[in-house]
């Protein structure tokens, strides 16, 4: 070839490499980015969680019981964790909040924080249910049967099969039905000591793992953020109160 035709052959500039890649990897890629950093709030029992993650790093303050005062200590916990994890506000590409079932006050003092983060900040919400949490805790295999205790011996209950999707919509169910479920092959998890751990095995479920992986699958599926809309599953003993009257 005649010198004045050579060429020289260089590798692709990663910007080249980058624009030459699979529609598909790119969104997945642009998606992996997007999701890094969030803030996910549970306060749907006598337990609080706070979780934080930043750059594939998570950071948790959890409470065991704090006597029903989330209003009291939710703030200082949110703030003890992103100085913990050096994260700030406008930083999280998400805000996640325990929508229910659970305790009424708790569910709605989540979702009211929640809300505020992502209007200041203009973010996406991540909707989770305490079912979710207790699910995220089974081993893989099994169908999961995630339980809140609803008192006065009824159950609020959510069954999942082995893949983690939801295939027995939650539910309001005496200990009879639950029972029955259980007999049928589910099993059971709970993040709370429930009363009928004195008929079936209920295993105690992690509600900050639960929670860290509940929110590491459904966040990889945009068709899981929406808006943070309590899930109550019957009405508040109050409601039912004032039907009496």
């Amino acid at each position: 070839m005649p010198r004045g035709m050579e060429r020289e052959h260089r590798a692709p500039s990663a910007r080249t490499a980058k624009a030459g890649e699979d529609p598909k990897n790119r969104r997945k890629h642009k998606r992996d980015r997007i999701l890094k950093n969030f803030l996910a709030i549970d306060t749907s029992s006598k337990y609080m969680t706070v979780l934080a993650a930043k750059e594939g790093q998570t950071f948790f303050s959890h409470t065991p019981d704090c006597a029903m005062r989330h209003s009291v200590r939710l703030m200082g916990a949110i703030d003890g964790v992103l100085k913990e994890a050096k994260l700030s506000l406008d930083e999280c590409d998400f805000f996640s909040a325990v929508v229910g079932a659970g305790s009424f006050t708790g569910i709605r003092i989540g979702i009211a924080t929640a809300k505020g983060f992502c209007l200041a900040e203009g973010k996406p919400s991540l909707p989770v249910t305490s079912f979710d949490v207790a699910a995220y805790n089974a081993l893989d295999g099994e169908r999961a049967l995630a339980l809140v205790d609803a008192l006065h011996g009824n159950y609020y209950a959510c069954g999942f099969d082995e893949r983690k999707n939801k295939i027995l919509p939650p539910a309001y169910l005496s200990e009879k039905e639950v029972l029955r479920l259980i007999g049928e092959g589910y099993v059971p998890y709970s993040m709370e000591e429930l009363p009928l751990s004195a008929k079936a095995a209920v295993r105690k479920a992690d509600p900050v793992e639960g929670l860290k992986r509940a929110i590491a699958a459904l966040s990889k599926d945009a068709g899981n953020f929406g808006e943070l809309s309590a899930l109550y599953i019957r009405k508040s003993q109050a409601e039912e109160n004032r039907k009496d009257v």
